[in-house]
C-alpha cells in the first residue's frame, strides 16, 4: 500500500497546482466581466427565442430566388463591389504619394552620409502620423461619422474606406519595400535619379509580388467592409441585409450570404492569378 501511494506521488503532475490556480484566476477574472458586459446566454434557450430561431433557421435552409429579389442581388452586389473598388482607388491615390514619402530607402539627403536632413525628418514624421491617424479610426467608425455629416448613401462608404485604408496601404507599402533589396534603387539615386524613377525601376519590380497580393486582399476587405458599414446606412449590399433580418426573413439573408462567400473567393482567386503572373 506504502509503494502504490509512493508511485501515485512520483507519477502526479508537478504542473497541476499551477493549472488549477490559472484556471480559478481566470474564473476570478472572467466573472465580473461578464456580469458587467449583461452576458445572458440563458436568453437563448428562451421559449420566445427558440422559436423565433427556429422561424429563422427553416427559412434560412432554402434562399430566396424569386426574380424580382434576384435582380435586387445583382444591382446591390454590383454597388457593393463598386463602393469597395473606388474606395480603395482614392486610398491609392493616398497611399502611393505617402509610400514615396515616408520610404526611407529612397531617400536622396541620406546617400553616402545615411542621415536625412531635418527638413526631411520632419516631413516624413508628419506623413507617418498622418498615416497613423488615419488607420487609427475603423472605417465603420469614418462611415457612421460620415453619414451624418453628408447622409445616408454610397459616398459615406466609399470615402470611409479610403481614409481607412489610406493609412494602411501608405504603411504595409513602404515596410514591404524597405525589407525589400535596396541594391537597384540606390543605385538609381546614386546616378541621379528621381524618387519616382527609382520606385519604379528599382524597388517596385523586387516587391511587385507582396504588393500586388497585400493590394488583392485590402480589395477584398473592402468588399466586406462596404458591407459591414452597410448597416449603418451606407448602401450596398449591407444595408439591405441589415433590412431582410430586422424582418427575419432567413431566406433573403441565406441568399445575401452565400453572395459574400462567392466575392470572397472570386478575390482569392484572382489574387493566386496575379501573383502567379507576376511571379
Amino acid at each position: 500500500m506504502e509503494a502504490t501511494l509512493n508511485h501515485a506521488a512520483v507519477h502526479r503532475d508537478p504542473a497541476l497546482r499551477r493549472r488549477i490556480f490559472i484556471i480559478v484566476a481566470a474564473l476570478v477574472i472572467l466573472w465580473p466581466t461578464m456580469v458587467i458586459s449583461e452576458f445572458k446566454p440563458w436568453i437563448l434557450f428562451d421559449q420566445q427565442s427558440l422559436e423565433s430561431t427556429g422561424r429563422f433557421l427553416a427559412d434560412f435552409l432554402v434562399p430566396a430566388h424569386d426574380a424580382e429579389f434576384l435582380q435586387m442581388l445583382v444591382r446591390e452586389t454590383w454597388n457593393t463591389v463598386a463602393i469597395a473598388t473606388a474606395g480603395l482607388t482614392l486610398a491609392l491615390a493616398g497611399a502611393i504619394p505617402a509610400t514615396l514619402i515616408i520610404n526611407e530607402q529612397l531617400s536622396i539627403s541620406a546617400l553616402g552620409t545615411g542621415h536625412m536632413r531635418p527638413l526631411a525628418v520632419i516631413v516624413r514624421q508628419t506623413v507617418r502620423w498622418l498615416m497613423v491617424i488615419l488607420r487609427s479610426v475603423p472605417e465603420l467608425v469614418w462611415a457612421l461619422l460620415l453619414v451624418r455629416i453628408i447622409g445616408l448613401g454610397p459616398t459615406a462608404g466609399v470615402l470611409a474606406i479610403a481614409l481607412t485604408y489610406c493609412g494602411m496601404l501608405g504603411k504595409v507599402y513602404a515596410e514591404i519595400l524597405e525589407s525589400s533589396d535596396a541594391h537597384a534603387s540606390d543605385t538609381l539615386l546614386a546616378n541621379g535619379s528621381g524618387r519616382l524613377a527609382a520606385l519604379l525601376y528599382g524597388a517596385l519590380p523586387e516587391a511587385a509580388s507582396e504588393l500586388m497580393s497585400y493590394t488583392v486582399y485590402r480589395w477584398e476587405c473592402a468588399i466586406r467592409g462596404s458591407v459591414v458599414m452597410g448597416f449603418v446606412g451606407a448602401g450596398g449590399l449591407g444595408q439591405r441585409m441589415d433590412e431582410s433580418l430586422k424582418g427575419m426573413n432567413g431566406a433573403e439573408v441565406s441568399a445575401m450570404l452565400l453572395v459574400f462567400i462567392a466575392l470572397v473567393a472570386l478575390a482569392d482567386q484572382f489574387s493566386k492569378v496575379l501573383r502567379r503572373r507576376l511571379g
